[in-house]
């Protein structure tokens, strides 16, 4: 078994560790936030931690409803562009904490008046040390190049800043997570039962909108490094507008499709899909009976609900993003071994990526 798959099924007791310790940090990090709302956050990552970034900057901008924008380090690191971040929030997002252009982003960052959060697995990383505040994502060692535990604990921390910054983020509902990764983590015989269908697979579209917008990302991502599949990667709408002309009979599209008000569009596409005779997947839960409905292969994950706490202005999808990737993980951790390759050890790659 590869250390990818045992690490995938680590993953309830790490996003339980996750909470139950950033829990402890979170009536500072609100202080602070109540005293000094930043004006703007700023989010900066690499890779997998990049996807995080990417579900985050939804997640803070629909619940706290402050703007985010997603950094491009060559602004700092190459042209050297003196940005006035007063007032603003920069958070730092990384695996080890050893990424040299995320952490030379922050340590300049702190220079132009901004306050500073890193989120990180290692508590003695550089990232650390740079950052005024530190949320970690307690997932335990990560052995396997491609990351799993650690991409949905910092999902969990993103979810615990954006409480921080006064989104209505329920810790209830934050609770009931691990759980439904395990149940989640149920399904693993009929997802490698799904995965061999897939063998001779070369290219693939993966494909999600709003909050499971970056867990289309980091499949896509999974898929090019663990199983060597040329990904495209877009939302629904992104996807109609040109790209649609890639996809042909038997042409092999995966689609994050909860309940909610990403559904129409999700649901208009795999309409379209149908009619192009694609080979589709889609990864949803029992909460969108309409999705079962579909003339497409189905995981349907056994959740009872997608809205939280049940409140009605709580987006429906506002908690998927972490069970929804499970799946997906499982998918690619398997594929990867019918094609006899190595998830832990891909070609070209190492865990930690130093790059400026």
């Amino acid at each position: 078994m590869s250390k990818m798959l045992e690490e995938t099924r680590q993953q309830p007791a790490a996003l339980a560790r996750t909470l139950d310790e950033g829990l402890a940090t979170l009536n500072g990090l609100r202080r602070q936030f109540e005293s000094d709302r930043p004006r703007m956050v700023v989010l900066v990552a690499r890779g997998t931690s990049d996807n995080a970034a990417q579900f985050g900057r939804y997640l803070i901008e629909i619940t706290a409803r402050i703007p985010v924008s997603l950094a491009a380090p060559s602004i700092v690191t190459l042209y050297e562009s003196r940005i006035d971040l007063t007032g603003v929030l920069v958070v730092g997002i990384s695996q080890s904490g050893e990424s040299t252009d995320t952490n030379a982003v922050l340590e300049d960052a702190r220079r132009r008046g901004a306050a500073t959060v890193g989120i990180t697995n290692e508590p003695r990383s550089r990232l650390a040390r740079v950052a005024e505040r530190v949320l970690l994502a307690r997932a335990g060692r990560e052995e396997s190049v491609a990351a799993t535990k650690t991409y949905t604990c910092q999902l969990m921390a993103l979810y615990l800043l954006a409480f921080a910054l006064g989104g209505p983020v329920s810790l209830e509902v934050l609770r009931q997570l691990p759980d439904w990764v395990e149940r989640v983590l149920e399904l693993e015989e009929r997802i490698g039962e799904i995965a061999e269908r897939y063998t001779f697979m070369s290219r693939a579209v993966t494909v999600g909108r709003g909050l499971n917008y970056a867990n289309a990302q980091e499949l896509g991502l999974k898929l090019m490094e663990t199983c060597y599949v040329v990904a495209e990667r877009f939302s629904p709408a992104d996807l109609m507008h040109g790209p649609i002309a890639l996809v042909e009979r038997s042409f092999p599209v995966f689609v994050f499709a909860p309940p909610g008000v990403t559904w129409p569009s999700v649901s208009g596409l795999l309409s379209r899909l149908e009619e192009l005779r694609a080979e589709t997947l889609v990864i949803t839960d029992e909460g969108n009976p309409e999705a079962a409905c579909k003339p497409a292969r189905l995981i349907q994950l056994p959740i009872e609900k997608s809205a939280g706490n049940g409140s009605a202005p709580e987006p429906r999808d506002l908690y998927t993003a972490i069970p929804y990737i499970v799946p997906a993980q499982l998918f690619a951790a398997q594929l990867a071994a019918i094609k006899g390759l190595n998830p832990d050890r891909p070609r070209a790659l190492h865990k930690v990526t130093r790059t400026i």
